[in-house]
């Protein structure tokens, strides 16, 4: 994935989370892991589908939502 977006998508997932009142931690469960998610959300690990949909169902969201940023 393109560095750039990989930062943005980061960034935005980022946002979303605090705008929800989550915390890290809330995303340890048995479709993704705590650590994955933190890797995901400091862009230095690549997002499979599987975890943007179990991202987009921990913060209530639609998983097009994850790619609404600019």
């Amino acid at each position: 994935m393109n560095e750039f977006y990989l930062q943005k998508f980061a960034k935005h997932l980022r946002n979303l989370r605090k705008e929800k009142g989550l915390v890290q931690d809330d995303f340890d469960c048995k479709k993704i892991s705590r650590s994955m998610y933190s890797h995901i959300e400091l862009a230095t690990s690549d997002v499979t589908l599987s975890k943007i949909k179990a991202i987009a169902d921990i913060l209530g969201v639609h998983p097009k939502d994850l790619f609404d940023f600019d």
